[in-house]
């Protein structure tokens, strides 16, 4: 059964080139830089949809991508990056030790560093999602996003908001890594000692960029388990016809959750834009994770 009681449109950001949301900032940041800046390259640190991304920006403008992943990032967002052209490093899986070694590349090759959230330019290019989809559906008065450092969330907040003061955008989050509902309920950043979820994409803190526009622009967050979201790319697939990961699914899980179902404060959503963020997943850890639905 697939009901809600709003009408749902979806933008699919799983259909663009790197396969996810984050090529449209990567693109931004990477063809802002001057010459001089991009002569000797970009260095980031991902778990994987923005190393991919930025990847195959460098790759466009003919510049090196130094990309410091995480070990246990999935297998197939790695070799997205190896497919773009993009030199791999590995880090601990700790968020200090991705930037620590990022941090490393950056003094020994000059490169410049393109944050996967906490940057201008990413967050400016993230918020062309919110251009694209209320001049297609202008009569949205609902955005749903998912959240983890808030880069996306953060440019579509901004962009719609001033298209339309009125429009409501709605976070959403996976239980496991739900630092962002804390953080809006405590009025200061939360950051949580370790993340469990099979959101890959969504393990991240929010950034001193971010937070601000989380804090003041985003109207509320809901909360989901794992299982919401692995029965919403179950329904994804089955019904929509559309490949997304885990992190990519979390706007329809709240959408059908009971937390938004039964929220008197949300009545008013009829007209839903959900964001699928991404589709960069592993068939094996999907296959596992529908199995466990049966």
């Amino acid at each position: 059964m697939f009901e809600t009681r709003t009408h749902n449109s979806y933008l699919c950001s799983s259909c663009n080139i790197s396969g996810a949301f984050k090529f449209r900032g990567a693109c931004n940041a990477v063809f802002s830089l001057t010459d001089d800046e991009a002569a000797k390259g970009v260095v980031t640190h991902s778990s994987g949809n923005h190393a991919a991304a930025l990847a195959l920006a460098a790759k466009l403008r003919g510049i090196p991508a130094h990309i410091v992943i995480p070990k246990n990032a999935p297998k197939c967002k790695v070799e997205n990056v190896i497919r773009y052209g993009g030199q791999v490093i590995w880090s601990e899986a700790r968020l200090q030790s991705r930037e620590e070694v990022a941090a490393k590349v950056v003094q020994d090759t000059g490169a410049v560093l393109i944050h996967p959230y906490n940057d201008g330019r990413i967050i400016s290019g993230q918020g062309t999602i919110s251009l694209e989809l209320l001049e297609q559906i202008p009569q949205i008065d609902t955005i749903i996003v998912p959240v983890s450092g808030g880069g996306l969330i953060s440019g579509v907040a901004l962009a719609a908001k001033s298209i339309n003061p009125a429009i409501r955008i709605l976070a959403a989050e996976p239980k496991g890594a739900d630092d962002a509902a804390r953080s809006k309920k405590a009025g200061a950043i939360v950051t949580l000692p370790e993340t469990n979820t099979i959101a890959d994409g969504l393990r991240a803190s929010l950034g001193s960029l971010t937070w601000p526009v989380v804090r003041d622009l985003v109207d509320d967050i809901i909360v989901v388990d794992d299982k919401e979201i692995i029965e919403a790319m179950r329904l994804c697939y089955e019904i929509l016809k559309v490949a997304v990961e885990p992190s990519g699914a979390i706007g329809l899980a709240a959408v059908l959750s009971s937390g938004f179902r039964n929220n008197h404060s949300w009545k008013e959503c009829k007209n839903v834009g959900i964001i699928l963020s991404g589709g960069n997943v592993d068939l094996n850890v999907m296959w596992e994770s529908l199995n466990k639905l049966v």
